[in-house]
């Protein structure tokens, strides 16, 4: 898997460290190691298989990929994902990244979402939805052996993350019935969360 060469090193940017400092400050403990694993899971899934990646840029959307879930950045007139995807590419944009990059973090929180994407098309937005379908309903399991889903737990537990994201995504998915949440939920998210070998 390449997990010894990986380290838990993240990537040492001002704007890496400006990411970190968001999440801190309004997600939950929970919320907040969930972006972290999801990093962790893109970036040794993306080393296992090859797949080249702007290590910034994947962390950034990362760790921001579910800020429209959280109190603060919540919008009922659009899903998560789009009002996660547009603050990615205001913090891109205050961070001093030109609009390109800024737009690409919004479009991989975007997509995290969507259909899959492969990794010749978006090798970003492909490992991102890679992480978060195993994060939350196990997908991909065989990707991810067991030392390393133990080492990676232990660094950063899951606390009360199914729980809490359970009950934003059918939140969601009452205020906005057309929503990727609200599918989700429809398509019996509960049972698929509970079945997740992670929790």
């Amino acid at each position: 898997m390449g997990w010894v060469r990986l380290g838990f090193m993240f990537p040492e940017t001002p704007a890496a460290a400006a990411a970190m400092s968001v999440v801190g400050r309004f997600c939950s403990p929970a919320l907040l190691n969930h972006c972290v694993r999801s990093y962790l899971w893109a970036a040794t899934y993306g080393e296992a298989h090859g797949i080249a990646h702007d290590e910034e840029l994947l962390y950034v959307a990362a760790l921001l990929h579910d800020m429209g879930l959280t109190e603060s950045f919540d919008s009922h007139t659009v899903p998560f994902e789009t009002a996660g995807g547009r603050l990615a590419w205001v913090f891109g944009t205050a961070a001093g990244w030109p609009q390109e990059r800024a737009a690409r973090a919004e479009e991989i929180i975007v997509l995290h979402m969507r259909d899959d994407v492969s990794a010749a098309a978006d090798p970003e937005a492909h490992l991102l939805q890679v992480a978060t379908s195993w994060e939350i309903v196990g997908r991909h399991a065989d990707q991810f052996p067991a030392d390393v889903r133990a080492d990676v737990l232990a660094r950063y537990p899951r606390l009360t993350f199914g729980a809490e994201f359970l009950a934003s995504f059918e939140d969601q998915a009452r205020r906005k019935p057309d929503c990727a949440a609200a599918a989700s939920v429809r398509n019996d998210l509960a049972t698929r969360m509970a079945a997740n070998p992670l929790s």
